[in-house]
């Protein structure tokens, strides 16, 4: 079964509406942004992690906000599940990046990264600017395979989902591709 095909299986699980976010099976667009991960700041760059493997790039409207730290702690409880699936976690918000340094450190428990797209051309390059409050991102988490191109999008505002429905889906990518 096709990679894609099978992903579309699984996550049969209610996603995002056809009009919000990149859609399945786009190439993802690469991009390069100053982030912060356990305090350290550092350049990173899409293009270089996903020659390592599959990513999960989730946007986030504000750091520190109650929902925002809810989300990282729940990412950073499960950055070994990511992990043993090949993947790898960072978020991304329009919050400068001395915020995210901090934020890094204390609700992403220096787990994984947060950069700062301060400019939002990320963020619109993956239709992820919250319509109602356009100066921050909407909650929405991309799965992105080693390719480059997306194999899931899931967007709510409810903070805790997005990790379980991103840690099935690169489950069944590291699945697939395993039976390859």
């Amino acid at each position: 079964m096709d990679r894609r095909l099978a992903l579309s299986a699984l996550i049969a699980l209610p996603a995002l509406p056809a009009s919000a976010g990149l859609e399945v099976g786009t190439m993802a667009p690469e991009f390069s942004l100053q982030a912060a991960r356990a305090g350290q700041v550092f350049r990173f760059s899409l293009r270089e992690v996903l020659a390592q493997g599959p990513v999960v790039l989730y946007f986030f409207p504000a750091a520190y906000s109650e929902g925002c730290s809810v989300e990282a702690r729940t990412f950073a409880e499960a950055i070994d599940d990511f992990r043993a699936a090949g993947a790898f976690v960072v978020g991304v918000s329009s919050d400068d990046l001395p915020t995210l340094t901090s934020f890094s450190r204390q609700a992403c428990q220096g787990k994984f990264p947060v950069a700062s797209d301060a400019d939002q051309r990320v963020m619109k390059s993956y239709d992820a600017v919250m319509q109602t409050r356009p100066e921050y991102a909407t909650r929405i988490s991309f799965v992105i395979a080693q390719d480059g191109r997306i194999v899931y999008t899931y967007k709510n505002l409810e903070p805790t989902r997005h990790v379980e429905r991103t840690v099935a889906a690169v489950r069944l990518l590291a699945r697939d591709a395993a039976k390859q």
